[in-house]
């Protein structure tokens, strides 16, 4: 089976040279997301937790729109440019995941685009 490109009917399609989400047999694969607010067009730069919880709604709308769930996701990565800040990162995570926690790693990078504090990745079951 070849893979799929999938783009979410209400998040805005990328222009970096990247797929928003690939589809292959059963898996769906998100690329990083950071904190877009679709109906304001734009990233938005916040407080930590106000980024975490506007990155976890696309991922949660990406996977609703795929035929997935949040239930389904099967691991996730995290990068935070600040470490310090990781108890404020799980105490909006932990609202998306309650019961049986996807697999998870978590990083500190130096930067990320447009100065978001945080980006996410996931891997999916469909």
């Amino acid at each position: 089976m070849a893979k799929i490109v999938f783009q979410s009917k209400t998040l805005p399609s990328t222009k970096a040279p990247y797929s928003q989400a690939i589809i292959h047999e059963n898996l769906l694969f998100i690329s990083g997301q950071i904190a877009f607010d679709p109906e304001k067009s734009g990233v938005i730069t916040g407080t930590l937790e106000e980024e975490t919880k506007l990155t976890m709604d696309n991922i949660k709308r990406i996977l609703e729109e795929a035929g997935s769930s949040l239930d389904k996701v099967l691991k996730v990565t995290v990068y935070l440019t600040d470490m310090k800040k990781f108890h404020k990162f799980n105490s909006i995570y932990k609202q998306y995941f309650t019961e049986e926690p996807p697999a998870r790693s978590c990083v500190e990078v130096k930067c990320l685009p447009f100065d978001a504090k945080v980006e996410i990745e996931a891997i999916a079951h469909l």
